[in-house]
C-alpha cells in the first residue's frame, strides 16, 4: 500500500486497592486488521492471563483480573494509512426506514446516551426542509459543531445527546452522541464510533493525543463516516469499535475501585 506508515498505541496505568476483574477494548477493528505492518497486541505489566472474544458487534475485548497495585496496559503497533482524508460521498441518498436492512434498525433506535425520545421534535424542526441523504446528515453536523462548545474541562461521563444540547458543551463524544440521537431522530441509522485520530497535516501547536469519536451513518446501501467534533476531513482515522454509543465501547471497564495515574495515546507519522 501506498501512503504512509503511522505509529499507533496507548498507554493506561492504575493503581488498584485490590484484584479487580477489567475488560479492555483497544485492539484496532477486525476490518482494519489488514492495514496493520506490526500488530498492536494488548501487553499487560505485570503479566496476567488474558482471556480474548468479539462482542455482540463485533468488537475484540479482552479480560483479565488486575492485581492490587500499581498495573499498565499498553499497545504498540505500526498502522499503514493511504495518507488520503476521510472519505465522502455527496449525494447519498437516504433509504424508507422500511427499505433498511434489519441489521441497521437498532442504530435507529434510543439508547442510553442517545435519548432521542427527548430530542425528536426539535430534531424535525431543525431539519424536516433539508434534502433528505447526505445533505441532511451534513447538515446536522454543520449544526452540532456550531451549537456545541468543544471543552476538555467540561468532559462528563453521565451527559446525554438532550442535555449536550441544552448545555452547548463538551467534549468529542458529547458531539458524536447529539449528531447520532439527531440523525436517528430524521430516520437515518447512526452509530457511534471510537479510536484514533492523528494530528497529521494540522496546524501547530497539537493537543495531547487522545483518542476520538466520531459517527457512522447508514446511506446509499453502505455505512459512512461524519465527524461533528472536527467537522472536515482528516487523516489517519482508525477505528477501534463502534456501538449504539458510548456505552457499548468502554475503551476499559473496571469492575471494582481504581485510580487512573497514567494515560498516554499516540499517533505518529513515521519516516
Amino acid at each position: 500500500m501506498s501512503g504512509m506508515r503511522v505509529s499507533i498505541g496507548c498507554r493506561l496505568r492504575y493503581s488498584f486497592p485490590q484484584p479487580t476483574p477489567l475488560i479492555a477494548m483497544l485492539n484496532v477493528h477486525y476490518s482494519r486488521f489488514g492495514d496493520l505492518e506490526r500488530a498492536d497486541y494488548l501487553v499487560t505489566q505485570p503479566s496476567v492471563p488474558l482471556e480474548s472474544y468479539r462482542d455482540g458487534f463485533g468488537n475484540w475485548c479482552t479480560r483479565m483480573v488486575a492485581p492490587e497495585g500499581d498495573f499498565c496496559l499498553s499497545t504498540d503497533g505500526i498502522f499503514r494509512d493511504t495518507g488520503q482524508p476521510d472519505p465522502s460521498m455527496p449525494g447519498a441518498r437516504q433509504h424508507a426506514v422500511q427499505d433498511l436492512p434489519f441489521e441497521t434498525l437498532v442504530f435507529l433506535q434510543g439508547s442510553r446516551y442517545c435519548d432521542t425520545d427527548l430530542l425528536s421534535e426539535e430534531a424535525w424542526r431543525l431539519f424536516e426542509t433539508t434534502d433528505a441523504g447526505w445533505s441532511r446528515v451534513q447538515a446536522i453536523c454543520d449544526f452540532v459543531h456550531g451549537h456545541v462548545r468543544f471543552d476538555y474541562m467540561q468532559a462528563k461521563a453521565t451527559r446525554t445527546a438532550s442535555q449536550t444540547m441544552a448545555e452547548r458543551q463538551g467534549v468529542c463524544r458529547d458531539l458524536a452522541h447529539l449528531a447520532i440521537a439527531l440523525c436517528r431522530c430524521m430516520n437515518i441509522p447512526a452509530r457511534y464510533c471510537t479510536g484514533y485520530l492523528s494530528d497529521i497535516g494540522e496546524p501547530l501547536p497539537h493537543p495531547p493525543g487522545d483518542f476520538a469519536a466520531w459517527m457512522e451513518v447508514f446511506l446509499a446501501g453502505e455505512w459512512h463516516m461524519f465527524d461533528p467534533r472536527n467537522n472536515q476531513p482528516r487523516i489517519a482515522r482508525i477505528l477501534i469499535a463502534r456501538g449504539r454509543d458510548a456505552a457499548d465501547v468502554p475503551l476499559t471497564q473496571t469492575f471494582g475501585q481504581n485510580t487512573l495515574t497514567e494515560f498516554k495515546v499516540w499517533t505518529d507519522e513515521l519516516a
